[in-house]
């Protein structure tokens, strides 16, 4: 990927710090996802897509080396604890990771 995407960080920062890694899920400003259940609306979009919808897709789980990557954080900061709260919970629907323990 040449551009830079937005990702909501789900992993811990000591976590992160460590590893060197990242866990989280990629975020979309595309309309299509407006149908998608697994497709989390988290509020609108800044930048060059100000004015669209931004949405977290908890369906895609991922992984990165973020110094390898060059990631920073976004400007925005973080999701409103409610928002992040409904993200894992999707999220967790998908995975089970409670029924696992």
């Amino acid at each position: 990927m040449r551009d830079r995407h937005p990702f909501l960080v789900l992993s811990p920062k000591a976590f992160n710090d460590r590893t060197s890694l990242v866990i989280g899920l990629p975020m979309t400003t595309a309309d299509y996802n407006a149908g998608n259940p697994f497709a989390l609306a988290v509020g609108g979009a800044s930048g060059r897509k100000t004015g669209k919808t931004s949405y977290v897709l908890c369906h895609q789980p991922k992984s990165f080396d973020w110094r390898i990557r060059k990631a920073a954080p976004h400007p925005q900061g973080h999701l409103p604890d409610a928002l992040f709260r409904q993200v894992c919970h999707v999220l967790n629907q998908i995975i089970e990771i409670g029924a696992a323990l």
